[in-house]
Formats: C-alpha cells, structure tokens, sequence
C-alpha cells in the first residue's frame, strides 16, 4: 500500500528533478530556483528558495555527507550550495559554455561529473572543486550520469539512446548502442555490489523515450573488462519514461512517465507492484528517501508529491516520527540501548529513580552509547558524582541493562565476521563479504590486503555501503 501524504505546490515552473539526504530533501524547476525542506515533516528551510542560477535548474543531488548541494542549469553552470547556510560555494563553469543538463556526485563524494548539450562530460574533482578531465561523445546530448556504488566508474546516457561507461581518467570502458530507441532520458546504479570469485557485478536502471524501464547487470572481471547485459524489460508505462531511482537498499524501483503515472516495482524480481496517478502533467522527476519509506515525485504540473510506503522498506530510525522525548518505555524497549538518545537516556532515568541526575546527563549529553560506557572513573571525574552510593546503584542499573540488552537470536549475517558482534556501518569489501567498516579498514591497514574470509588479496580495498543490509539490521532491531 501506499499513501499520498504531502504535495508541495512551491515551484513556479516545471519540476524537474528532486533528491533526498538523510535529514533534507531537494528540488529544482524552470522557474531558476531549488527549494530545501526538512525531511521530516517536509517545511522548508529558511533560506529556500535558493536562487543562483540565471535559466531553469535542470537537476540536483546532494553529497552523501548531506552538507552540500550541487545543481546544474541552462546557464552553463553547475553550482556547489551549502546545506546549512544556502550559501552559493563554488560555481563550476563547463567547459565550452554549453547548457549543462545533467550532474551526479560519487558515493564517496570525491568526484562531480556533469553533462552538456554538445555531448560534453566534466569531471570534477569535488574537494578542490577543479576541472579533472573532460570527455565527448559527438552529435548527442548528455541527459543522463550515475555513479556506481564503488565510485570508481560512472555511466552517461544520451539523446542518441547510448549508454557509455566510463572510469575517472575518462577512458570508455563500454558503449551499449541503442539502450533505448528514440534516447536515454536516465539511469540510475543501484547501491548494492554483487561479488563473485572473478566477477563484480553492479545493477543499472534506465529508461528512455521508448516507453521502456530497463535492468541491466555490469559485471566487472578480475582482468578489468566491463560486460553490459540486460536482464528485465519493464513495460509499466504507456508513454515515455522520464525518470528512475532506486531505493536505498536496492529492492524496489520507481520511475515517472508521461503518460503522468509513476510505477513503483520489485527490483529482484522485476515486478510491477503500485502504479500510483496523481499528477497532471508529465512525471519528470522520482526518488526514494534514503533513511524513511518515502517516494518523492516530481511533475510538469508545477508540484511535488510526496508518497509513503505503508509496508516500510526502512529500519525504525527513518520511520519514527515521534521524538524521542515522546516515546513510552515500551516503544524505547525495542531499540538496542546503544541507539538511545539522550532523551531516551533521561527518561530511563527518571523511571530507576535517578531523576537527580538528568540534569547532569543532559548537560554531558549522555546517550545511549555513552551510558553504556560509563564507568566507576568517568562518574567521578567527568560527571562529578560524589556519592559512593549512587554511583553504584547507576553502575548497577547500566549493567542490567547491558544484561538485558543481549540477544541470543541475532542472525549470523548481522553480526561482523572480525568481531562478531551487530554491524552499525556494514560495508562490502571486495571479496564479497560485508564487515563492519572500522573493522575491516583496521583489518586492511595491518594485514597486507588480504580477505579476512578467504585469506586471498583484495581486488581492491574500496568499501562499500551495504544498504540493504543495514536496513534488514534495523528492521531486526525493532522486532527485538
């Protein structure tokens, strides 16, 4: 099921793209602006509308750190925004001064890469905010750019209906010819890595003018040649498809048509499960809340939709609306006391009798994690505790809930395979294997790039976020 639960209606003009962050959610229009909203109950900033650019803002995105913004427009330029201020950072000219239609930023936020209409590719290195390298393909227009989820190789579509892959040095690594018939309008990397003994594999997206959403498998060999080849078809939609995204863990998809509908469907099986009909115009723009079950969409007729998810694709964090200071014991007993905030942690309190202490807590600002660790040192000299007494009814109490909070049924999957203990931050190495990031990195910094699975080198000693599982993670956590 999924239920309309806010429409924007702030832009002037056609909306032409929109993108979430984990705290912000992003949109860009004709009318020359972007606008910035909470997305948490979806007001907008102060600071919004944010008004740089001298023609229509074609798309937008956000660095994965949520602290900046970047957007490009008709005017030949890509701008960098802050997050926190709205102010303008950095106005990245392309080269030959064309109409820039298209930006991405890579999951590690090292690189931009923006496309123009005379076929044009810059790639930016995002830190310094310098011209890298620059790449062409003639006769075409760039539409369409997404970073794989290893950051190291990015994909362009055109108005020819080529997709091209490329690395960060600019040199093709593959061109599939006649994507879709009649040109390319996006495409879009799933987050998720698939790895073999020999093979990488990535999942693509992309739709074009021929009515079509596809699915494609990008494998990556140990000899470093790329192979493309489409594994689904999706006919959902009567018109040509505009726009697609995935979700944060790689299991749903949904994209936007002219014939004004947007399909929502099962990624791994390739199967239409919503097709929702709201907009009046033509659906230019979709995406899905990384951190909440929510499906923003974007349209011609001027407005934003925004949609949730009433099954949840999303751990308890994204889908708590209520504060932590609202929270009953009961609803606070199914987070891991390492997730309490320190709100959480006062209202424990104040139900041990420990009330005298709140103001104490709150003034350190203890949290869950930090009331775990706790110690008979830290309560004498950090938070001043003079009583023998009370120190160690605290002391106590924080034991039995360390006592309490230990799970026998945590599935093996969920727990590092260094540490053996819940993942927070899972992340895939090369070998397939999905680790707790300070684990792992720890791991390849002191024994020389081996597997810590298969002891056999890694291809490679890039991580990557493994969504799907920190998402399973936090949906086992509010079960337990």
């Amino acid at each position: 099921m999924t239920s309309l639960i806010c429409t924007l209606q702030d832009h002037r003009d056609d909306v032409n793209w929109c993108a979430f962050s984990g705290k912000l959610f992003a949109t860009c229009s004709g009318d020359k602006t972007l606008r910035i909203y909470s997305s948490r109950d979806f007001s907008e900033l102060p600071f919004s509308p944010l008004s740089g650019h001298g023609y229509g803002v074609h798309c937008c995105c956000f660095s994965t750190c949520g602290q900046f913004l970047a957007s490009c427009s008709t005017d030949a330029t890509t701008m960098v925004w802050s997050t926190a201020t709205g102010e303008i950072e950095a106005v990245l000219e392309h080269p030959g001064r064309s109409p820039v239609r298209i930006c991405a930023l890579s999951p590690d936020s090292a690189h931009l890469v923006s496309g123009a209409s005379d076929g044009t590719l810059a790639l930016w290195d995002f830190p310094s905010k310098k011209l890298r390298r620059t790449g062409a393909v003639n006769d075409t227009t760039m539409v369409a750019c997404s970073f794989s989820p290893c950051s190291q190789v990015f994909v362009s579509g055109s108005t020819y209906g080529d997709m091209r892959l490329w690395d960060l040095d600019m040199n093709q690594l593959h061109a599939e010819k006649n994507a879709h018939d009649l040109g390319v309008t996006c495409c879009t990397f799933a987050p998720s890595i698939l790895s073999g003994s020999q093979v990488v594999q990535f999942r693509l997206a992309s739709c074009g003018q021929d009515s079509l959403l596809k699915i494609w498998a990008v494998d990556k060999f140990v000899s470093g040649g790329y192979k493309m080849q489409l594994l689904h078809t999706l006919t959902g939609q009567a018109a040509p498809v505009l726009s697609c995204a995935y979700s944060s863990d790689g299991q749903l998809l949904v994209s936007g048509s002219v014939d004004k509908t947007v399909t929502v469907y099962d990624a791994v099986n390739a199967v239409l499960l919503y097709t929702l009909n709201q907009h009046k115009r033509y659906v230019t723009a979709c995406c899905f809340s990384p951190t909440s079950p929510l499906i923003a969409t974007g349209s011609m007729d001027k407005t934003v939709n925004i949609w949730r998810l009433e099954d949840g694709c999303t751990d308890h964090e994204s889908s708590d609306w209520t504060s932590s200071e609202e929270r009953t014991p009961a609803s606070r007993s199914k987070l891991l006391v390492s997730d309490w905030s320190e709100g959480d942690v006062s209202a424990w309190l104040v139900e041990e009798g420990l009330q005298g202490l709140v103001d104490k807590f709150r003034a350190n600002n203890i949290d869950g994690t930090e009331l775990l660790s706790l110690t008979k040192e830290t309560l004498t000299s950090e938070l001043h505790i003079e009583s023998v007494g009370l120190r160690g009814k605290l002391l106590r109490k924080v034991e039995e809930l360390k006592s309490d909070s230990v799970c026998s049924g945590i599935p093996d999957e969920f727990l590092c395979p260094i540490t053996r203990e819940l993942m927070r931050e899972p992340v895939i190495a090369a070998d397939g294997y999905s680790y707790e990031r300070e684990a792992i990195d720890s791991w390849i910094g002191t024994k020389n790039r081996s597997s810590p699975m298969t002891n056999l080198p890694l291809m490679t000693t890039l991580l990557t976020p493994n969504h799907t599982l920190k998402m399973a993670i936090g949906r086992w956590k509010t079960n337990h």
